[in-house]
């Protein structure tokens, strides 16, 4: 058996799950729905990047008793572009700190583009990005990475990034 999960809060990981699971047939739920993961061979997640986490991923794979002969995908969905070699690294880390050793070893990581509403975002989100801005923009010209650039530019704006071809391999592997 196959399952498509997802952890969000505003939405473009489950437009994602979505989409996957229209090319694929296979059913998609949200993290919090699901009890148990055991009763998958092929588990693909679709978790949005928050303050260094993927939503609801470490929550869903504890419940994981035994990885060996599963399939397990993971895919994360945030702002920063992950072919930057630094972005890619940061994630992959921020992964692997969420995870066990045998599950992060076991898995399939893919990094895909999200988007960000700040009209649509929370107050303590709204909170936490002005921080994050202002810090940002006070930064010497020398300091500031493409990741650090990209949110001063987008900053307070609707953006999306999504890219429904960036699930081809995805869907390859599945």
């Amino acid at each position: 058996m196959k399952i498509i999960l997802f952890g969000t809060i505003y939405g473009s990981s489950k437009l994602y799950a979505e989409e996957l699971s229209k090319r694929t047939g296979i059913e998609t739920r949200s993290y919090d729905e699901v009890s148990s993961i055991d009763d998958y061979d092929t588990i693909v997640y679709i978790g949005s990047l928050y303050a260094g986490g993927v939503q609801g991923m470490k929550k869903t794979f504890s419940k994981l008793t035994d990885v060996s002969n599963r399939k397990i995908i993971i895919a994360t969905v945030g702002l920063a572009d992950p072919t930057d070699p630094e972005n890619s690294n940061n994630i992959r880390n921020s992964i692997k700190n969420q995870l066990s050793d045998e599950v992060y070893n076991h898995a399939t990581i893919f990094h895909l583009r999200g988007a960000i509403d700040y009209a649509k975002l929370g107050f303590k989100h709204k909170t936490m990005m002005s921080l994050l801005y202002n810090k940002a923009k006070n930064l010497p010209e020398a300091k500031k990475t493409v990741e650090v650039r990209a949110m001063i530019e987008t900053y307070n704006k609707q953006v999306s990034f999504i890219d429904y071809e960036s699930l081809t391999p995805i869907v390859e592997l599945v």
